[in-house]
């Protein structure tokens, strides 16, 4: 179960990220998550959104240069340890975080949505399943239309 997540390379310099936002505001997307690692050169632009194919098409549109790529998406309860309970199933597994960031949710209380790039994204998705986490869907982050 996985959700895809949209990536762009940024040249580091004032009012380029305001450019992305802009785009994706005037076609009426909702970033529900985005992160930023830097260079002093340039930046990756991570970001998950309501309607991917959608902002994948405005920011195509606008310029930009695009890639999408599946990352796994972990509902954890927003309290201490939270995120050590995924971690504590990652581990033993031999399952290689890449990167992870994360964003707040009360869809169903107080929780946290944690994404996870995992080098072998199918055994973590299994482990964390067989350990009773909640994984999220695309379907469930995007709206009916």
């Amino acid at each position: 179960m996985s959700v895809r997540q949209i990536s762009l390379f940024l040249e580091n310099k004032p009012g380029h990220l305001s450019a992305i936002c802009r785009t994706l505001a005037e076609a009426k997307i909702n970033l529900l998550a985005i992160s930023i690692a830097d260079t002093a050169e340039f930046g990756i632009v991570r970001m998950i959104a309501q309607a991917p194919d959608q902002a994948v098409k405005a920011l195509q549109d606008a310029g930009f240069s695009v890639n999408t790529r599946m990352v796994t998406v972990v509902r954890v309860p927003d309290h201490a340890g939270g995120i050590a309970s995924v971690l504590d199933v990652i581990e033993p597994a031999g399952v290689n975080i890449e990167y992870l960031y994360a964003f707040a949710s009360h869809s169903s209380g107080p929780e946290t949505l944690i994404v996870f790039r995992f080098d072998d994204a199918a055994k973590a998705e299994r482990e964390l399943l067989s350990a009773g986490m909640s994984l999220v869907s695309e379907a469930s982050l995007t709206p009916a239309v």
